[in-house]
């Protein structure tokens, strides 16, 4: 008898525990830095990129901003610069986010870029050209604020679609300069005085 007790005894721990103390409180986990970078990072694309929201760049750099370019360094004012003259010159410019990782204070970005030159942005026409790009940028970024960037994208294949698709138009524009420079050699020729063939 005293085994069969012992035994149901055991066998009820665990629900008797179980009602005894309450079940602990799973708090939800709380955003981790890394995630709020990205998150910044994220508004980059988003809304100054994509949606035109330049003013974001305001809330989202920091003052003392650089952009680690391959030969020089920018400041935040020639950074933003760029961005508005991409986006006039590529209205419908659109960047996706391929892949993002965090580690951390820097975010690293793997994206791509798409869009036409639709509209005239000193010293580029409004060629009609069509861009599909792909690029990494990593950010580091402190108390909430972007502090560094390096961007490497392939600049040659930038200008390999750019050729390909004005191969026709810069072949004929050619084809008018070399007429042009023609006209006006035989028109200097033309007006050029002719030496007198009379003897005094």
């Amino acid at each position: 008898m005293k085994r069969a007790i012992a035994l149901l005894v055991l066998a009820c721990a665990p629900a008797f525990a179980a009602g005894v103390y309450p079940p602990a409180r799973t708090t939800p986990p709380s955003v981790s830095q890394q995630e709020m970078n990205k998150a910044i990072a994220r508004r980059v694309f988003d809304e100054i990129f994509n949606q035109g929201k330049f003013e974001v760049a305001d809330e989202i750099y920091a003052r003392d901003f650089v952009n680690h370019g391959q030969h020089r360094d920018t400041s935040l004012e020639e950074d933003q610069a760029a961005v508005h003259w991409e986006k006039l010159a590529f209205p419908d410019l659109k960047i996706t986010v391929d892949r993002m990782a965090a580690e951390g204070d820097l975010v690293t970005v793997v994206w791509t870029l798409h869009g036409t030159n639709t509209a005239a942005a000193s010293p580029l026409p409004a060629a009609g050209v069509k861009l599909e790009l792909r690029g990494i940028t990593v950010w580091r970024i402190a108390d909430g604020r972007i502090r560094e960037e390096w961007t490497a994208f392939d600049m040659f294949h930038v200008v390999r679609e750019c050729l390909d698709q004005l191969k026709w138009k810069l072949l004929g524009l050619l084809c008018v300069l070399v007429i042009l420079l023609y006209g006006a050699v035989t028109a200097v020729r033309w007006l050029r005085p002719r030496p007198s063939t009379v003897k005094a």
